[in-house]
């Protein structure tokens, strides 16, 4: 029998050695998110600062997105191996931020088979250099092993796995907040696991590689689906509502309110003051919300 759990009785299960980095909520049996900080890389946190998960099957387990370095894959694992006795066979990179990929090397040692769209390893390649250098400044000495480790099976749009009778589908709908982003869906439980697609609780970035009218596309195929449970790319276990509280009403409100004020003339040095106050409560809104205005109004210049 498949048991149903509703949001409010998720639990939060931080293991005692990696209290104040990863933290444990199970979704349904067998399926767990793993919540890592919300704060910049770190030697602490090993470059996982973001949301991961777990996903059991006949034919082993499944991780959504490896670590932000060997050692943060290290890290993830002596998690994962407190939640189940499978070994690791796939491990699915959601996107080209460096906590989506750069811990492939790890998991390429343990065996598992590593799976990301054409356009996420397109885009690993293109930033890894530029990756490598911030995190050796961020994480300092734990960055070594970190190796570029590209997916050993990769798709276009869509791929439907089924793993001894449990179906899971990747879809890479529209380039957002990197040009590869996928989400993860389980359809049976209804749950979507969206990579950085979403960012609940914080300012997501929009950044010189994003497309802020390809997260819109982005977010609606996921939306579309009308999942019962959300697991972002950064942040806690959610709803849609939420996700699209956090997500698409800001990214929309920003593109609505950057054409109007480029179709008034405005130049990008002053695209800062934009209006953007009604986010003002999500973390990170200070040092984000001028950066964003600024990529978006360089983007919509050319729309």
């Amino acid at each position: 029998m498949r048991i149903q759990t509703g949001l409010a009785a998720l639990i939060c299960l931080p293991f005692p050695a990696l209290a104040d980095v990863l933290d444990v909520h199970p979704i349904v049996p067998g399926v767990w998110a793993i919540e890592g900080p919300a704060e910049q890389r770190n030697p602490e946190n090993l470059g996982n600062n973001a949301t991961f998960g777990l996903i059991e099957t006949p034919e082993g387990a499944v991780l959504v997105d490896p670590g932000g370095t060997y050692a943060g894959a290290k890290m993830l694992h002596e998690v994962v191996k407190g939640l189940t006795d499978h070994p690791v066979t796939y491990v699915i990179d959601t996107g080209g931020q460096d906590h989506r990929w750069l811990g492939n090397g790890y998991w390429h040692e343990q065996g598992a088979q590593i799976i990301a769209s054409e356009a996420a390893v397109e885009d690993q390649s293109a930033r890894y250099s530029m990756q490598s250098t911030m995190l050796s400044m961020l994480v300092g000495d734990g960055l070594a092993g970190t190796e570029p480790v590209y997916a050993d099976l990769t798709f276009a749009e869509a791929l439907d796995l089924d793993l001894g009778g449990r179906p899971i589908q990747l879809r890479n709908p529209a380039p957002a907040h990197t040009p590869g982003d996928s989400f993860v869906w389980l359809p049976e439980e209804r749950i979507v696991f969206t990579g950085d697609i979403v960012f609940v609780g914080r300012l997501l970035g929009i950044m010189e590689f994003s497309d802020s009218a390809g997260w819109l596309d982005a977010f609606d195929a996921m939306a579309a689906l009308e999942p019962v449970t959300v697991v972002p790319g950064h942040g806690p276990v959610t709803d849609l509502a939420t996700a699209t509280a956090d997500t698409r009403d800001y990214i929309a409100n920003l593109r609505d309110k950057m054409r109007a004020y480029i179709d008034d003339g405005g130049d990008i040095i002053e695209s800062v003051n934009v209006d953007q106050s009604d986010f003002a409560h999500l973390d990170q809104f200070d040092s984000l919300a001028g950066r964003n205005a600024q990529a978006v109004y360089e983007a919509m210049e050319w729309e």
